[in-house]
């Protein structure tokens, strides 16, 4: 994989580990919200030599559309060239400028979504109704349950933790919420400039959001159960951060906005849960908060940005962060999240009532119409036909 590969995926999981783990400052009360997100990237050519910006430098991720969320990029400073998809499936576009950066020189591009997110809603889950192993499929297992570089499933240490933690058990919640406890147990939240491999954060016992979600991640695979990562964003009032890192390299401005990770996990009859081990609404004395109470299932300010399976984003990044300082490269990139409306739970189920008595008002007051025309129809064919009509009266 080329060092620059994906770069703005790279730099978004640099700004997730500046970011927040404790969800002191958000509420779950609303039914939907509408919000404005605005990224700004900054590329500055401070060596010696010329920068060659790639495709990977100029291209923008777009945001995932499904039932909790809709996202449209609404804005954007330079002409797209084309829409596809990266190796995971995530949605990506390419963006129109000149590619060349001379020493001294800067080149910045913009770019503006739109984003509606509503309420979101799990399915009620227990242990005991879970479903056992054998009841993944093989082709959800070839997909998802691969070795790849970042997810190590060869590693002997982690495959003897692993089987340690689950022994012989099969049920597939209570295996997920085993790796849950351990984890909280075990690791401890630590912030790094790069993602962590599964073998550095257990050797360790530190990493952050992303870290602790590849290491469940890892796992899950070992034991043949379908996981991935997905990062997304959090919109909060109060927070305004400007960090650097890479040896001052990479500057991150986030202004109401922090970037999180968490894990996807297949748990059937339920199919694909959100498992987020480090943002969990009250207690962990319950491994299932960890499903339930996460950021991206009982938060509508969480927005899903990207899906990640199959990449090795952890080489792509130590890579790309060599080639930045060494080649005295800077990157400064801006996000910003507006709350546009926010409809409370009462405020929509008024909205909707109101919407559906006029409906029914407007229904109704047709129906009337039809029905008094039809009535007066019928009396005045009547009058006629019995000769009492008012031409009979003189």
């Amino acid at each position: 994989m080329e060092k620059t590969k994906v770069v703005c995926l790279l730099l978004l999981l640099l700004l997730t580990s500046f970011s927040f783990q404790n969800p002191v400052t958000l509420k779950s009360e609303t039914w939907d919200a509408n919000y404005i997100i605005e990224s700004k990237v900054t590329y500055t050519n401070k060596g010696h030599k010329m920068w060659n910006l790639t495709e990977e430098d100029r291209t923008v991720r777009l945001f995932m559309n499904n039932t909790w969320q809709t996202v449209n990029l609404t804005d954007h400073s330079h002409p797209l060239e084309n829409v596809t998809l990266d190796e995971d499936g995530n949605p990506i576009v390419l963006l129109q400028f000149q590619s060349e950066l001379s020493p001294g020189e800067s080149k910045s591009y913009s770019v503006t979504y739109q984003v509606l997110s509503r309420q979101r809603w799990l399915p009620t889950i227990a242990e005991e109704e879970s479903w056992v192993t054998e009841n993944i499929t093989e082709a959800l297992r070839q997909k998802y349950c691969k070795e790849d570089d970042t997810w190590q499933t060869e590693n002997q240490i982690i495959r003897e933790q692993a089987h340690s933690i689950a022994q012989n058990e099969t049920n597939v919640l209570r295996i997920v919420t085993g790796f849950i406890e351990w984890i909280w147990r075990n690791i401890t939240y630590e912030s790094y400039e790069v993602p962590q491999y599964p073998n550095q954060t257990l050797a360790s016992g530190k990493g952050d959001c992303d870290d602790q979600a590849i290491l469940l991640v890892t796992f899950c695979r070992i034991l043949r159960i379908p996981a991935y990562l997905q990062i997304g964003c959090i919109y909060t009032s109060d927070k305004y951060e400007n960090e650097t890192g890479w040896n001052g390299h990479v500057t991150n401005i986030e202004k109401r906005i922090g970037w999180h990770g968490w894990a996807m996990v297949y748990v059937p009859p339920w199919g694909w849960l959100p498992v987020d081990l480090t943002y969990v609404k009250g207690s962990r004395d319950n491994p299932l908060n960890a499903i339930r109470n996460g950021a991206v299932s009982s938060y509508i300010e969480t927005i899903q940005y990207a899906n990640i399976s199959e990449m090795d984003y952890v080489a792509s990044s130590l890579n790309y962060r060599k080639f930045i300082i060494e080649n005295d490269f800077y990157i400064c990139e801006e996000d910003e999240m507006t709350l546009i409306s926010k409809a409370g739970l009462w405020e929509s189920l008024t909205k909707k009532w109101v919407q559906r008595v006029f409906i029914i008002l407007v229904i109704a007051t047709c129906s009337v119409i039809v029905v008094y025309a039809y009535i007066s129809r019928e009396k005045k064919k009547q009058l006629r036909e019995t000769g009492s009509g008012p031409e009979k009266l003189h």
